[in-house]
């Protein structure tokens, strides 16, 4: 007797779930392999990202961005290297910025969310998406940048916490050191240069912030804690929240992220290419 239309469905279902898991399987076994490796992204939908990264000062942020933007070829902006590039130009917003900042203070909505929303515009690194870094730092930005995506119909794909204890930071924050131009991070004790007070890669000098300080520090947590921690509440509603133990050494949170974009990155692709396989040949329910 020859199958029915049901039985071939059916079947058919029962394939694509077996290939679903294979795909996983592999990907998997791919990011164990990788370790610390960086993977050169490669042009396609599937690779491009939008992403925040949620933390408090030290958290890591600053070290697992430049990685994140290598990866996915996209832009990464940092609200707070923007305004401070603002301060150094002297600018208007600069001196506002300036004595805000070292109040430990946030800027207005207003002047982030339009510093922001000019980046996206017109940034061409900004095209294969990007991550977020200080930005949304509140609900209100939060619900801003929505609204910016939105008009673009794209959504935040991913929000990710790096979760630490406010007692762990204090040693992170007075051994940073950082790399002006790039943004990129270092430690005097947990990541240190190749060479004292050197980018690896450039070989230009590091500077530690003025207020990479254990007063500062204080300050900016406890702005932190009352005005951004609601933002992980605003984006667990969503279902994109994922949180991070960013208290691991670097690697470790480097393979967390991973396994945190690639698993939301791969089911989505696999899903709407199963999708777009059964409604071609009539068979979708």
């Amino acid at each position: 007797m020859a199958p029915t239309e049901g039985n071939e469905v059916q079947s058919l279902k029962e394939l694509i779930a077996k290939l679903e898991a294979r795909v996983e399987q592999l990907e998997s076994r791919a990011s164990n392999t990788r370790g610390e490796t960086t993977p050169k992204a490669t042009k396609g939908v599937a690779d491009s990202i939008r992403m925040i990264l949620i933390g408090p000062p030290g958290a890591g942020k600053g070290t697992q961005a430049p990685k994140l933007k290598e990866k996915f070829c996209a832009c990464h902006l940092a609200t707070g290297d923007m305004l401070r590039a603002q301060v150094a130009k002297k600018t208007q917003l600069g001196r506002e910025a300036k004595k805000i900042m070292d109040q430990g203070g946030l800027v207005s909505d207003e002047i982030v969310v339009n510093m922001i929303k000019n980046e996206l515009d017109n940034n061409v690194d900004c095209k294969n998406g990007f991550i977020l870094d200080g930005f949304p730092r509140t609900v209100t930005q939060a619900e801003k940048l929505d609204e910016m995506l939105a008009k673009d119909n794209k959504k935040l794909q991913h929000a990710v916490e790096l979760k630490i204890d406010d007692a762990l930071l204090v040693a992170r924050i007075t051994g940073r050191l950082i790399h002006p131009a790039s943004g990129r991070s270092y430690h005097k004790i947990f990541n240190p240069p190749k060479k004292s007070m050197t980018d690896d890669i450039t070989g230009e000098p590091l500077i530690q912030r003025s207020d990479d300080t254990a007063d500062a520090l204080t300050k900016r947590l406890t702005t932190y804690h009352s005005q951004t921690a609601p933002v992980v509440n605003y984006y667990q509603k969503t279902g994109i929240w994922k949180p991070i133990d960013a208290s691991q050494e670097p690697g470790q949170v480097w393979k967390a992220l991973l396994k945190a974009t690639e698993a939301s990155s791969s089911s989505s692709s696999v899903t709407s290419t199963a999708s777009s396989l059964l409604s071609k040949i009539g068979l979708k329910n």
